[in-house]
């Protein structure tokens, strides 16, 4: 209710702008899993997800005609990798080989994640995702 009154019309003015300027845009917003519509309605070229709603879902309320970009839960990279692993391949098997996906976190990367995870993540996703 507070998102639709005080937020989306003026998220909807600054994406029209920016679209009008032929600029690609990222909408992105945290903990807004239950009013993604919402937020989608507001424009983007793509709507960024953070990992509380699977990503299949998300992509179902946001519309596949929109790139999605996410949505890995940004905690899991201070995991043990098998776990880490699971998660990427779940990511990307609700992509369901839809074009459009832009892996990432769900949110920042917290400054403890170790670099040597951060790479290993980064070859892991690209090895499985090279077409």
């Amino acid at each position: 209710q507070d998102y639709g009154r005080y937020i989306r019309p003026y998220n909807q003015l600054i994406f029209a702008e920016l679209e009008k300027a032929n600029v690609p845009t990222i909408n992105f917003s945290t903990g807004t899993a239950h009013y993604l519509d919402e937020v989608a309605a507001c424009g983007g070229s793509v709507i960024g997800v953070d990992w509380r709603i699977p990503l299949d879902v998300a992509w179902e309320k946001v519309g596949y005609d929109r790139a999605v970009q996410g949505n890995l839960d940004p905690t899991l990279l201070l995991t043990e990798w098998p776990i880490v692993q699971e998660r990427v391949d779940d990511v990307l098997a609700r992509v369901n080989g839809r074009p459009g996906h832009i892996f990432n976190l769900g949110h920042g990367i917290f400054p403890t994640v170790p670099t040597d995870t951060v790479k290993r993540l980064v070859a892991y996703v690209q090895e499985k995702t090279r077409r």
